[in-house]
């Protein structure tokens, strides 16, 4: 999806999919080791289904269709929601390439519980938190947008989904965390995280269903929406 800051010539790459296989092969590869997280298909949100989701949850992703009403909306939580992201120790970055968002919404998710998880030492992931934690959200989307290993590491991840890949999409990715007991929306075409309320590591996954559930109702014609949970791997003895 083109984003609010894309100039007519800006980087676009293909679109990631929402597939769980393609996003642990990407994060694994990246740096997360596959015995410490793995990226799950949320099948519903009513509290059947929410309960077999593999926990603790660590961040959700959600892919939902860009429409009239979900611009109205963003527009308007920009004016009256946004949380300044410099005020707050949630990690938020802005998208300025086309079709990133899967990759925006997979570091978000990322970089809001780096002290939950433990990087490989020296890799993509640990190298680029480490070099982006002090950078403005602004600063983070240009460093994103020159970095050369992150754009091919897409470009594998994207190519190797189930469907075609194309450029010309009309769907977005955002991510949603708890943060210091808050539940915050981070959707890099808004000015900065939206906070939802409180919220904790243990019903992450149940509040941010009722946020997503209001989302789709003000989309009843849409069937194009998709959830996706990181969780942490259970240690096995």
């Amino acid at each position: 999806m083109a984003t609010p800051e894309e100039s007519p010539a800006a980087k676009r790459w293909l679109p990631l999919e929402a597939n769980p296989d393609v996003m642990n092969q990407f994060l694994w590869n990246l740096g997360i080791p596959e015995t410490v997280t793995e990226c799950c298909d949320v099948y519903g949100l009513d509290d059947e289904l929410l309960a077999i989701v593999p926990q603790p949850v660590l961040a959700v992703l959600f892919l939902y269709p860009i429409t009239s009403q979900t611009e109205e909306e963003r527009l308007h939580q920009d004016n009256e929601k946004r949380v300044s992201a410099m005020r707050s120790k949630v990690y938020f970055m802005k998208q300025t390439v086309g079709n990133a968002c899967g990759t925006i919404g997979l570091l978000h998710s990322v970089g809001n519980i780096t002290s939950e998880i433990k990087l490989q030492e020296g890799s993509f992931l640990d190298r680029f938190f480490k070099s982006t934690a002090t950078m403005d959200p602004l600063e983070r989307a240009a460093f994103l947008e020159k970095d050369v290993e992150m754009e091919v590491a897409h470009s594998v991840a994207a190519s190797a989904g189930e469907t075609e890949a194309s450029d010309n999409v009309d769907t977005h990715f955002i991510c949603f965390t708890c943060v210091d007991g808050e539940l915050y929306e981070l959707d890099g075409r808004k000015s900065g995280p939206v906070s939802h309320g409180p919220s904790s590591p243990s019903s992450l996954l149940q509040d941010a269903a009722k946020v997503i559930k209001g989302m789709i109702q003000k989309n009843p014609e849409s069937l194009n929406f998709n959830v996706i949970a990181l969780t942490k791997v259970a240690a096995t003895v």
